[in-house]
């Protein structure tokens, strides 16, 4: 039984994945980490799915990762640092070689790592109104365990505009930088988001899952050495000042020592 996330599936194989966390604006925590990663394997095995819409439910998409979990982190042991930075790295691409289109919903904000999941679909569709940002760097931290997607996702030059200086950007601004597909009222979105899975019901659903695995290996090399690297990254970055800091300063209502 899960806490964190729900799966809803309609007659024509459409299955809605959807993050359950609203009262935490959907921030990614290890239940849900865990969460997410068994129900892309199980979504992936599924012959009666044919495409998945990753959804949330609540005022926003998804907040990035918990900051409670990363706290756990600052005490945890080099080890346990890289078995939950692991974990992370390890959904994410799950959901990035899902066998099936993933097509993202995205009606609120989404921020750290919630842009991380935006980059691991196949194409996102958004709400206008929706902020986004890498916001690690406000934190102390870094845009790691994602940094691969979603520079895979925007290409180099266009990340470079966000990836280190953890500024909002709206909807608009997303579909230039090619995080969104199309940016709707939010009136819309569910349309928009079932013009994208429509054409999927009228193709082989083998075939676009081989043309999928094709794809990816054309475009940037995610293998195990990346996210071996991202991993190393992430973990390393929890066991500085900075992040003590970054985190300690939201915690305590406060400004890190950077912001003067």
């Amino acid at each position: 039984m899960t806490e964190t996330i729900s799966i809803e599936r309609d007659a024509r194989g459409v299955a809605t994945l959807w993050l359950d966390r609203a009262d935490k604006h959907n921030a990614m925590s290890a239940r849900m980490i865990a969460e997410l990663h068994a129900a892309a394997e199980q979504l992936g095995a599924d012959q009666a799915c044919r495409v998945v819409v990753l959804a949330a439910r609540g005022k926003s998409f998804c907040a990035g990762g918990d900051l409670g979990w990363m706290r756990e982190q600052f005490e945890a042991t080099p080890e346990a640092r890289g078995r939950e930075a692991a974990r992370l790295a390890h959904m994410l691409q799950a959901l990035n070689t899902l066998p099936k289109p993933l097509i993202g919903r995205i009606h609120g904000n989404a921020f750290g790592g919630g842009v991380g999941l935006m980059s691991v679909c196949d194409v996102a569709v958004g709400a206008d109104h929706a902020q986004m940002a890498l916001t690690e760097t406000r934190l102390g931290l870094i845009p790691a365990t994602i940094g691969p997607y979603v520079a895979a996702r925007m290409g180099e030059a266009n990340a470079r505009r966000v990836f280190m200086s953890g500024r909002r950007f709206g909807a608009a601004e997303a579909v230039g930088l090619g995080l969104l597909a199309r940016a709707v009222p939010e009136v819309e979105l569910d349309a928009a988001v079932e013009a994208e899975v429509l054409p999927y019901l009228d193709c082989a659903p083998g075939a676009v899952a081989r043309a999928k695995a094709l794809l990816r290996g054309f475009g940037p090399q995610i293998d195990e050495a990346v996210i071996a690297t991202t991993i190393a990254a992430l973990s390393d970055c929890w066991a500085g000042d900075e992040a003590v800091e970054g985190v300690g300063a939201f915690f305590d209502k406060r400004r890190p020592r950077w912001q003067g």
